[in-house]
C-alpha cells in the first residue's frame, strides 16, 4: 500500500477485525526497512494504552515478518529499536502535549506517524500539533498513518473531516468479512454474528465500520457517491438556492439536479463562506448558477436587492406556517438524494450529521433542529417550485417565525 507512497496522509478505517492496525504497522515497518534513516513516532489518546495496542501490534507484526531479531522492544521508556541501523520507533500519548515539543533523534528523522484509535482525540487540531512537532527534516516523503473505528454518529468530527477531500489524502475502508476466516478465529466470528442477528444497527457500525447514526437522523435516503455525467444526463432540472448567513453563520449557495422519474436528488456545486462580501457573493452565484435564478432566504430583502444590483437573478423564497417540515418530509420522500463530497463537502457534512436531538427516554423529540442546516435551508429554497404550494419558511436566528 505505501511502497510507492503516493499520499502523504492514510485514513484506514473500519471495524473490529478489519485488519487495519495490523496493516498500519505492517506498512510502517517494512517503511522502515526501505529507508534506514527513518524512524516512527506513534500515539493514541491516551498515553498508558499504548503497550496493549499498537506496541504489541508492532511486535506481533514483526514476528511475522521474520523481523523479530530486528526490531527489539522495551517498556521503560516503551520503544522498540533496531540495533542494526540505530532506528527507533517510539510512542507517545497525546494527553500531554508539552512532550511532543521536546522529542530529539540521535539519528535520521522521523518519517512515519501513526495515531491508533484517531477518533478519540478532540480534533484536527491534535494531528496538526503533533505533526508539526515531529515530521520534519528528511529526504523522504513523510507519512501519516490514522486508524480508527467510525463512530456511529455522523456529527463526529471524524466522520465529518473523512468526507472532505484533501490534497495528499487517501481514505481507504476495509471489514472483518474481507479478513481471512482462519485470522479471525470461530470466537470472533461467531460472536460478530450473535450481534447481527440481535442488533444489526450495532453489527453495521461495530464490525462493519459504517456510520450508522443513533437512529434519530432526519435523512435516511442520502447517498454520499461521485456524481458521474452519466447520472444526470438528460436533465432539465436545475435549481440554485442561497441562505444568507447571520453573524458567524456562513452563507450556503447550493446547485442542484432533479430526475422526477427516479425521484433522486443531485447536489452539484456548492459555496459555503461566512462573512462574504456582497460583490464576491455576487460572483459566486454568477459562476455558480449562470443566468438563472436563485431563491434566496427572504428574511433579508436587503441582500436581495444587492444581488439583483450586480446582476444576479436574486428571488426571494415564499414563507408559511408549516413549510419548514413540509420541505423537510419532501426531501424525505424521494427515492434518494446523492450529494457528492468532492462537489459538495459541507452539504454533505450538514446532511449527513443532521438528527432530531434525544428526549432522554430513548427516543426524540418531535421536532427539527434549527442549526448547523445552513445548506439545507439552501436547498429546500431551491426546491421550492417543487415541493408545492407550502414554501421553505425558516426561522430567524432570534427565534421568531418568518
Amino acid at each position: 500500500m505505501l511502497k510507492d507512497e503516493a499520499y502523504s496522509e492514510y485514513w484506514l478505517k473500519g471495524g473490529r477485525g478489519s485488519g487495519k492496525s495490523t496493516a498500519a504497522s505492517v506498512e510502517l515497518l517494512l517503511g522502515l526497512l526501505r529507508d534506514p534513516d527513518a524512524n516512527a513516532i506513534v500515539y493514541r489518546k491516551v498515553a498508558a494504552t499504548l503497550r496493549e495496542s499498537a506496541y504489541e501490534q508492532l511486535l506481533w507484526s514483526a514476528e511475522r515478518l521474520g523481523l523479530g531479531e530486528r526490531f527489539r522492544g522495551r517498556l521503560s521508556p516503551l520503544e522498540i529499536q533496531c540495533p542494526e541501523t540505530g532506528q527507533r520507533i517510539l510512542f507517545r500519548g497525546a494527553d500531554d502535549p508539552g512532550k511532543s515539543k521536546s522529542i530529539k533523534l540521535a539519528k535520521g528523522y522521523f518519517r512515519y506517524l501513526w495515531l491508533e484509535e484517531f477518533s478519540e482525540f478532540d480534533g484536527m487540531e491534535d494531528l496538526l500539533s503533533i505533526r508539526a512537532s515531529t515530521l520534519r527534516g528528511g529526504r523522504g516523503r513523510c507519512v501519516t498513518l490514522l486508524t480508527y473505528n467510525p463512530p456511529r454518529e455522523p456529527g463526529h468530527w471524524v466522520n465529518a473531516e473523512a468526507l472532505i477531500p484533501a490534497p495528499g489524502r487517501r481514505v481507504h475502508e476495509s471489514s472483518y468479512l474481507g479478513m481471512p476466516p482462519s485470522w479471525l478465529g470461530e470466537s470472533f466470528l461467531a460472536e460478530a454474528e450473535g450481534m447481527r442477528a440481535a442488533n444489526e444497527r450495532a453489527w453495521r457500525n461495530m464490525y462493519l465500520g459504517e456510520v450508522t447514526g443513533t437512529g434519530g437522523q432526519v435523512f435516511d435516503n442520502l447517498a454520499l457517491r461521485a456524481i458521474a455525467p452519466v447520472d444526470t444526463e438528460g436533465l432539465h432540472t436545475f435549481l440554485n438556492g442561497l441562505d444568507f448567513g447571520f453573524a458567524a453563520d456562513p452563507d450556503a449557495l447550493v446547485r442542484v439536479a432533479y430526475d422526477p422519474r427516479s425521484r433522486r436528488l443531485f447536489l452539484l456545486a456548492e459555496y459555503y463562506g461566512a462573512h462574504t462580501p456582497i460583490d464576491e457573493l455576487a460572483g459566486q452565484a454568477q459562476a455558480l448558477c449562470k443566468a438563472e435564478a436563485v431563491r434566496c432566504d427572504s428574511a433579508e430583502p436587503r441582500m436581495i436587492a444587492e444581488l439583483r444590483a450586480r446582476g444576479v437573478r436574486a428571488i426571494g423564497a415564499k414563507k408559511g406556517p408549516g413549510s419548514v417540515a413540509h420541505g423537510i418530509r419532501w426531501l424525505q420522500s424521494l427515492h434518494e438524494i446523492v450529494i457528492d463530497p468532492a462537489r459538495c463537502p459541507n452539504a454533505a457534512r450538514e446532511f449527513a450529521g443532521y438528527a432530531c436531538r434525544p428526549d432522554g427516554h430513548g427516543g426524540f423529540l418531535a421536532e427539527y433542529p434549527d442549526r448547523d442546516n445552513h445548506a439545507i435551508d439552501a436547498v429546500r429554497y431551491a426546491l421550492e417550485p417543487l415541493m408545492g404550494a407550502k414554501a421553505a419558511r425558516c426561522v430567524d436566528r432570534r427565534g421568531m417565525g418568518i
